[in-house]
């Protein structure tokens, strides 16, 4: 008889983890409390650096882990400790006895509204990151009605490396997403000035310095260091945004068609709930706390739990698969050692 392994989360840390699992023999169950698989990366348009459309990678997922038990639209009523395994009680009723439960639960978006002087939710062409992917993979937004955009603005880390939001973390991708974004808008908008105001650039990962240098060399994005102090709304409902330009010691005033705040990640508000189920330890960002941050990424405090993705804190797309694949043959190892 196959083991079960519960499996809390269908994003895609969660799908390449089942993957990974059916491989090895085992029955993974994925939990998922959204009535679809891919979490966020399903309402992505296309993935940076390399432009991959985000649905071929969830559809790929989709595919691969159709021989799971899938659960949609379901969370994790109650969860408890036996004596080498985990009693799970979902909430359509069904209760699972599992030696392993491996959390994908991901990330929440910063609610944007929170940061009123940036005027989303006040101002009409004010939009999110979420908000700009939703139009680019559907084209229906009345922020951008089809009408000459001639002028778009980006502002970085937004509910990111903030104390007063209370999320002094970098989330990872903001950086690298207002580039692939800006790229994009230029290409729909060839005539069009697009502007990035951040506080400095976090190009980490492989080809992303490649990327920032084509947007600006062959897309003409301008790139402005400094903070946003102030955001309002003209007569003609155009936005009007003013910073300082800190390179070159001088303040910047201009004025917009769209103003796209990157929101950035925060921790998912289940992980608190979960975890006071069967006492696992939530970090001071609200994230779930590795059993060790260097060698022990992917387990937790207690013995056949396991992590998976951005559950721990904010990840790229490679990061969170590389992590699923490394907790599926976690996961194989401790129940060998059982």
């Amino acid at each position: 008889m196959k083991d079960n392994i519960v499996i809390v989360g269908g994003g895609i840390a969660g799908m390449e983890a089942a993957r990974q699992l059916l491989k090895l023999g085992y029955n993974p169950i994925i939990v998922e409390k959204s009535g679809h698989l891919g979490g966020h990366v399903a309402r992505w348009h296309c993935l940076f650096p390399d432009m991959t459309p985000a649905k071929d990678v969830v559809s790929s997922l989709v595919e691969a882990t159709s021989q799971a038990n899938i659960f949609l639209n379901t969370e994790i009523s109650f969860m408890n400790k036996l004596k080498d395994s985990y009693n799970i009680m979902l909430s359509n009723g069904v209760s699972v006895i599992a030696k392993v439960v491996l959390m994908t639960t991901g990330f929440s978006v910063f609610d944007a509204g929170k940061k009123e002087e940036y005027g989303y939710g006040i101002y009409d062409q004010v939009m999110t990151n979420s908000d700009l992917e939703h139009w680019f993979n559907t084209g229906k937004d009345d922020r951008i009605d089809g009408s000459q955009i001639n002028a778009v603005g980006f502002v970085h880390c937004v509910g990111s490396r903030d104390e007063k939001a209370r999320n002094s973390q970098c989330s990872k991708v903001c950086c690298i997403t207002a580039v692939k974004q800006a790229i994009e808008m230029k290409k729909k908008f060839p005539d069009a000035m697009i502007y990035c105001f951040y506080m400095d650039l976090r190009m980490f990962g492989k080809k992303y310095e490649d990327f920032y240098i084509a947007a600006q060399r062959d897309y003409g994005i301008r790139f402005i260091r400094g903070r946003v102090s102030e955001v309002s709304e003209n007569i003609e409902g155009k936005v009007i945004v003013k910073a300082e330009d800190t390179l070159a010691g001088k303040p910047v005033k201009v004025t917009l068609d769209l103003l796209v705040l990157m929101a950035g990640m925060v921790c998912n508000p289940d992980c608190s709930s979960i975890a006071g189920m069967v006492s696992l330890q939530v970090d001071s960002d609200g994230f779930f706390k590795s059993k060790d941050n260097i060698a022990d990424i992917t387990a937790s405090s207690k013995d056949g739990i396991y992590y998976a993705g951005a559950c721990t804190g904010p990840k790229t797309v490679p990061e969170t698969l590389a992590e699923a694949r490394s907790a599926a043959l976690e996961i194989h190892s401790y129940i060998n050692r059982l």
